[in-house]
């Protein structure tokens, strides 16, 4: 890029999405696999979204415990919309990368998982974040940090 070459212009955090709009941007942005999880937006507080996880027996394999693949699913939808939200839209991204460390299983009778995803930092074309994956209990169950391109 030359120096009088225009840039990209920071996505400066626009007005975040309210929870209702972020769950109905489900719907219109995840492939319907990740829609079937059920994700549930519970909150927003500034750069933080915490999603409910239903533990479903499709998701539930011979050992008795939530995939790994469906936590990370979970985590990887959480940044996204946490993202949009800072957005206050969403706008096209791909995962660079997602780190993911498992604690603890997460029993087949779970009920739910605690999925908090937090915006570290928003860049202009890169954004990091953490992602927490809790039991009912409050227990950590896996941690995740992840990096986004927006494209």
């Amino acid at each position: 890029m030359t120096p009088d070459a225009p840039r990209k212009p920071s996505p400066l955090p626009a007005k975040p999405l309210d929870t209702d709009k972020l769950q109905r941007l489900c719907s219109e942005i995840f492939a319907p696999w990740v829609q079937a999880l059920d994700l549930q937006v519970r909150a927003l507080e500034g750069s933080e979204l915490t999603l409910a996880l239903p533990v479903t027996a499709p998701h539930v394999h011979a050992g008795g415990v939530l995939c790994g693949q469906t936590l990370m699913a979970a985590a990887d939808s959480a940044m996204v919309l946490a993202i949009s939200a800072q957005l206050g839209g969403f706008q096209p991204m791909t995962t660079v990368q997602l780190q993911t460390s498992f604690l603890r299983p997460v029993p087949g009778d779970a009920g739910e998982v605690q999925v908090l995803a937090r915006v570290l930092k928003l860049g202009r074309q890169l954004v990091f974040g953490e992602i927490e994956c809790r039991l009912a209990s409050g227990t950590l169950a896996a941690h995740a940090t992840t990096t986004y391109a927006l494209l």
